[in-house]
């Protein structure tokens, strides 16, 4: 059952998981940090309020959001194929997930932000900081601890996307779990995937809380 082939695919699942997780993530950030800031930034208590600019990018924040990234990932199968030429493997997976987190990443990097203490921001307002440098070296900074359990959470969530990837060719121990655990009835199969899934995402969990309590200046 649990042959060296076997085997080899399962270390070759959590490599392409943590592949997708990891470089997902990255991406959806590189999206998602300047949707929060500009969320937060544009909001009727922002440092650069403006209605326009914050209801239509929050609608399509919230559009985004609404829709269950099983749909997500069929939807968006074309742009995937016009974009890699494939819609199979791991690097095809980060399209649809770096979408998906993005919106979701942009919505909690302005919860974030909005848990700064006012009386920080107008400090550096009083001493004429640009607004620029006040996200860059008051707001940002001071939501770290924050933002780092934000990451904590996008992370996790990440993984279990992926999983559900494996349904259209993914890759990963979704598909594993898919092909060999589900398709073929192998149940220890899928427990193995399953507990694989749940050991990375507590060591995510730890890695994230351990690195939130360094940087909280609360904790000492």
């Amino acid at each position: 059952m649990f042959t060296a082939r076997m085997i080899n695919e399962m270390l070759n699942g959590i490599g392409q998981t943590l592949y997708m997780t990891l470089f997902s993530t990255f991406l959806a950030y590189v999206l998602g940090l300047p949707i929060g800031v500009a969320l937060y930034v544009t909001d009727k208590n922002g440092l650069k309020p403006c209605k326009p600019v914050n209801t239509v990018l929050g609608a399509i924040v919230n559009v985004v959001r609404s829709v269950p990234f099983i749909i997500l990932l069929i939807t968006v199968l074309p742009f995937t194929m016009w974009l890699l030429g494939t819609t199979l493997g791991p690097t095809a997976t980060v399209v649809p997930l770096v979408i998906s987190a993005a919106p979701f990443i942009g919505r909690m990097v302005e919860s974030s932000l909005k848990e700064v203490p006012y009386g920080v921001i107008e400090a550096a307002k009083a001493m004429g900081t640009p607004t620029f440098r006040i996200i860059v070296k008051t707001l940002i900074p001071e939501a770290k601890p924050s933002l780092i359990s934000g990451c904590t959470i996008t992370v996790t969530t990440i993984l279990g996307y992926t999983a559900m990837a494996g349904y259209v060719g993914g890759g990963g121990l979704g598909a594993i779990a898919i092909n060999y655990g589900y398709y073929r009835y192998n149940t220890p199969v899928m427990l193995v995937t399953v507990a694989l899934m749940v050991v990375i995402v507590q060591l995510f969990q730890t890695i994230g809380s351990f690195i939130e309590k360094k940087t909280d200046k609360r904790i000492r």
